[in-house]
């Protein structure tokens, strides 16, 4: 057989490592639940010295470090193992970046259960009639995805607010606003400016933790609600729409823009960070991928910006342009009323 027939052979390597993927996630998690990178950032090398350190067997340690040592997460010289640059900025507990919280939600029996009869959720095109319960009014899966979700918010929340946020006086809405980072960002970068956080009022209370933190409760307020009923008040100069669109479908979300655009003062901007895949819908491919968790949800999807435009258009916006946050893997729709 020549070597151009046997490089196209048939391989099961991808459907075998896919099958398996699930090993992936359980791992990170483990090391996470373990604090086995602050471990390693501490001067804790060898399986033995890590395993006494996390108070777990020394065999189970070396298999799991030789794994996350394959995925990327480590490195290994000799017997010795070492954080890379992203474990150290983001698994390592000391580090201010940390998101080792990501894990309590991104792997949640709420979120990842949601897709567990998948078969089924194809076949209906979203989520199950008995797997609406995310989308109801307080429900604690939320409170969750602001506590744990929030140290990935902080990069984009800042980038978006140091785009936007100039020092002139300035009123925003902050709709979906679950940890209130992003409204938050406009108040730290400008002490003009004042926030309005729209949310569940359970979840706004973490809202409200996070606004003290930062100094800024006093211009910090809130309404609690679904943004579907309440109403937003008016003369906004910027409106934030953060990960709120792809939860539902194009009527629901011409809904709630026209909305948006009623509250906005003449020269206001409607600012969206989403997954926004391009119209070829597998690049780039952390945005196009989030098609599939939407699924998880009644109507959602991952929208292109033709999409996403078309939605602000018919909400009444005179026009909308796509921006890049790399290096994150989300992108953002400003659109001018």
């Amino acid at each position: 057989m020549s070597a151009s027939v046997q490089a196209q052979a048939p391989s099961p390597g991808l459907l075998f490592d896919t099958l398996q993927a699930y090993q992936r996630s359980v791992a990170l998690r483990g090391a996470i639940d373990l604090d086995l990178f602050t471990a390693i950032a501490e001067g804790n090398g060898s399986p033995g010295a890590i395993a006494a350190r996390i108070k777990a067997s020394e065999k189970g340690t070396r298999v799991l470090c030789d794994y996350l040592t394959m995925l990327g997460f480590l490195g290994k010289q000799g017997g010795e193992y070492t954080l890379t640059p992203d474990s150290a900025a983001f698994l390592n507990r000391h580090s201010p970046a940390y998101m080792g919280t990501l894990a309590n939600f991104l792997m949640s029996p709420q979120v990842a259960g949601l897709l567990e009869n998948i078969t089924d959720v194809i076949r209906h095109g979203g989520a199950l009639p008995s797997d609406h319960g995310a989308l109801e009014p307080e429900h604690p899966m939320w409170v969750e995805f602001a506590r744990s979700m929030a140290p990935m918010m902080r990069m984009p929340a800042e980038s978006i607010a140091k785009m936007f946020g100039d020092s002139k006086p300035v009123k925003v809405l902050d709709i979906s606003a679950g940890h209130g980072l992003y409204g938050i960002a406009f108040a730290k970068h400008n002490p003009s400016a004042k926030v309005v956080g729209l949310d569940w009022a359970n979840v706004l209370e973490v809202a409200k933790e996070n606004a003290r933190k930062a100094g800024v409760q006093d211009r910090y307020s809130t309404i609690p609600g679904s943004a579907f009923e309440v109403e937003f008040g008016s003369d906004y100069d910027v409106i934030l729409v953060p990960n709120f669109l792809h939860h539902f479908d194009a009527a629901a979300n011409e809904k709630v823009l026209r909305k948006v655009h009623a509250a906005l003062l003449p020269a206001g901007i409607a600012v969206a960070p989403e997954f926004i895949p391009n119209e070829d819908r597998i690049s780039p491919q952390r945005d196009a991928m989030f098609s599939m968790q939407m699924l998880g949800t009644p109507a959602g999807d991952a929208y292109t910006f033709p999409e996403l435009e078309t939605m602000f258009r018919n909400a009444g916006f005179a026009r909308s342009e796509m921006r890049e946050l790399s290096p994150l893997p989300q992108r953002l729709v400003v659109s001018y009323k």
